[in-house]
């Protein structure tokens, strides 16, 4: 029974670099960049835009005003407002922004607007994508080890023990680290609208928009997410920090 123990040993060591706050990248800017200009334009081909003018007019106005108080060139970006009734948004490398039409209802005004917008500009200032599928990479990467080494030995149980080690890396690693992700996003989006000229306490209300229309979200644990109440205090934290 000693290699399984070794093996899952080195297999947490492998999986420290996906968990650590100043893990290195195993893909490079480029490459994650072809990945996200690829997913966009898979998005695009699948989803139809939304057919709603004021709404990518608001969209428009609102980058393009982040991005000028971001030091960024709006003609290297592209965002995109999708019909949907989901009140999501999502930023891809290339710079490709997504925002759907679910999400506009609840973002009522430019400045709430901002506070979504300014979060997805934040994910990619940050490199938040890179590190992203550094991690992923990592994990397949373990289990692929540990995989061979317990069939190698032909451990008992070798199915049932990689499927809860999964599941482990999945909740214990790779999820939380999306979370701190998402707070730090939190951070640079407030700090930008308010360079920006937009009143960052319209995050607040946003989020707790948010949480009102999420009321029966899952546990906070099993989520990318940070929970609604820990969000809104860690934004109140931030503002009160300006």
């Amino acid at each position: 029974m000693m290699r399984p123990f070794l093996t899952s040993t080195m297999l947490a060591a492998m999986l420290g670099l996906s968990a650590c706050d100043d893990a290195p990248t195993l893909v490079s800017d480029t490459q994650v960049a072809q990945m996200g200009l690829q997913e966009w334009e898979q998005i695009t081909s699948s989803m139809p835009a939304s057919t709603n003018a004021e709404y990518q007019r608001r969209l428009d106005r609102v980058t393009r005003r982040l991005l000028n108080a971001a030091g960024e060139n709006p003609a290297d970006w592209r965002w995109q407002v999708f019909q949907s009734g989901q009140p999501n948004a999502f930023a891809l490398p290339g710079n490709r922004i997504g925002v759907f039409s679910g999400m506009m209802q609840i973002a009522n005004t430019d400045a709430q607007l901002a506070a979504v917008v300014g979060h997805e500009i934040g994910h990619l200032q940050a490199n938040h994508s890179a590190e992203r599928v550094s991690a992923q990479i990592a994990s397949e990467l373990g289990l692929s080890v540990l995989d061979a080494a317990l069939g190698a030995g032909e451990v008992v149980g070798r199915e049932q023990i990689g499927s809860a080690l999964g599941m482990g890396l999945n909740y214990g690693v790779l999820l939380p680290y999306s979370r701190r992700n998402e707070l730090e996003a939190d951070r640079l989006g407030i700090e930008l609208m308010n360079q920006a000229g937009y009143d960052p306490n319209a995050a607040l209300r946003f989020w707790e928009s948010m949480a009102r229309a999420n009321a029966n979200r899952g546990p906070a644990f099993l989520t990318t997410h940070p929970a609604p109440e820990s969000r809104i205090a860690q934004i109140e934290e931030i503002i009160a920090a300006l």
